[in-house]
């Protein structure tokens, strides 16, 4: 796979009238080059990201040199995803280097617990990083679901299939599993629970506030007492005084 670039000196606002003519600006840097910016054609571009992603060399063609290269970075456009920048690395092909690998599922369809609706492809790890050579590294590991036919059954690492002579992965043990088939209805039975516990939760607080009212009710009708008794207390000692003048 190759691309073919020109270098470009237009800068900033000016990229705009690049992408009009559906061109993209790029960058290439890495060991033993200057960075330097470039302008791709999208449509090729395009075409070369689908079948490489970021873990495929690519031969970048541009001022009568070609260099080795991975696609490091692709900017996009948030409205309707189009690329609006990309940086290439420019690799040295006898050192390693680490790159995140993306997970492949196949077969989905055919899983007999995911035809029959009962089970769903659960994916537990989306990309596995690893440390190789940029000649070998994998384009993806793909997975095969096919066989799996009752909940509870997965795929571990240990059973991923590349060239573990050249490849090593990182992060990850032979037991970690990369997808499971889990129960398709487990989330409705989630929202089942919730429903009944808030209900409960209801009924105690209804069942709560009778004593707290009770308890209410008993403590003013006993300041009503000590007020009722009080008054008439004061009441007398007013008889009192108002008797004194007579003798």
């Amino acid at each position: 796979m190759e691309i073919v670039a020109t270098k470009r000196e237009a800068l900033g606002k000016k990229n705009k009238r690049l992408r009009n003519e559906r061109k993209i600006p790029a960058v290439v840097y890495g060991e033993g080059i200057e960075s330097t910016i470039l302008t791709i054609g999208a449509h090729d571009f395009i075409n070369v990201f689908r079948e490489a992603g970021e873990t495929a060399l690519i031969d970048l063609k541009y001022s009568d040199r070609s260099d080795k290269v991975l696609i490091k970075e692709v900017q996009f456009n948030p409205v309707n995803l189009t690329p609006i920048h990309v940086s290439f690395h420019k690799v040295n092909l006898t050192e390693k280097i680490k790159a995140h690998i993306p997970v492949e599922i196949v077969g989905e369809t055919e899983s007999p617990v995911v035809k029959s609706g009962e089970g769903l492809v659960l994916v537990l790890l989306n990309e596995i990083e690893v440390e190789a050579l940029p000649s070998d590294l994998p384009q993806k590991f793909e997975v095969n679901v096919s066989h799996l036919e009752a909940v509870g059954q997965n795929v571990l690492v240990g059973e991923l299939k590349y060239d573990k002579s050249k490849v090593e992965l990182l992060g990850v043990t032979s037991e970690d599993m990369v997808v499971k088939i889990d129960f398709a209805e487990m989330k409705e039975e989630v929202e089942e629970e919730v429903v009944d516990e808030a209900a409960l939760i209801e009924g105690m607080e209804v069942t709560g506030e009778k004593p707290e009212a009770e308890e209410g009710a008993e403590g003013e009708e006993g300041i009503g007492e000590k007020t009722e008794g009080k008054a008439k207390t004061e009441g007398k000692a007013e008889e009192k005084g108002k008797e004194a003048p007579k003798e």
